[in-house]
């Protein structure tokens, strides 16, 4: 097994050999959610955005749904990765984080791919259609409701699509016998539920804050 410290300066070497690197339209985005104070450590990193793009072009992505928007990074990279009419249903409850998004959406030239729904998530997820039609879906909104957005996203995700969840690992807490607050025992429970489901075939990348991607069956 080999392991070593990522550090920002590692980061930096892998984002710049990397494909999509971030553009003056990302900057600006990256520099008005640091202007939020703490509630930026929410906003995902430059590789994990690549690996978004990456992932939403690698099973031709035409149908994607997003939960958990805040000032939109992960959404542009879905976005940017979409096939040709595609398009991504973003779930949030803040208008105000997500207005950011917008204004970065609009000068990316990728508005139009991009359906934002200020709503309780699961109340929107409810509402879709059954039909499984979805390619991709990227979960990163409030642990709590992990499962309940899982449960309803996996019947409509169809075969060889994908589904992301992302913080699984939440800074290692998870593993942690002492950490028994409310985030980290519904990600235990999200993440045994995943483990058993038979609906999937699934791998928890220790990256970023720990990635869950599994495949539809």
């Amino acid at each position: 097994m080999r392991s070593f410290p990522v550090t920002d300066q590692v980061r930096s070497y892998a984002v710049a050999h990397g494909t999509w690197r971030p553009d003056a339209v990302v900057r600006d985005l990256q520099s008005e959610t640091a202007g939020l104070g703490d509630p930026a450590g929410m906003q995902i990193g430059d590789d994990q955005g690549q690996l978004l793009t990456m992932l939403t072009r690698l099973v031709d992505a035409r149908r994607a749904v997003e939960v958990g928007t805040f000032t939109g990074y992960s959404s542009l990279c879905i976005a940017r990765g979409l096939a040709e009419g595609g398009s991504l249903l973003c779930c949030d409850v803040s208008a105000e984080w997500t207005d950011i998004g917008r204004q970065a959406w609009a000068a990316a030239g990728l508005a139009d791919r991009i359906d934002l729904r200020i709503a309780p998530a699961l109340d929107t997820l409810h509402a879709l259609p059954a039909t499984a039609d979805i390619d991709l879906v990227f979960i990163d909104a409030d642990k709590p409701s992990y499962t309940g957005y899982w449960e309803e996203l996996v019947p409509r995700v169809r075969p060889g699509g994908l589904l992301l969840a992302d913080n699984v690992l939440w800074s290692g807490r998870i593993t942690d016998p002492d950490a028994t607050d409310a985030d980290t025992t519904a990600l235990r429970a999200f993440n045994d539920v995943v483990a058993a489901d038979d609906r999937v075939e699934a791998v928890v990348l220790t990256a970023f804050d720990g990635l869950t991607i599994a495949r539809r069956r």
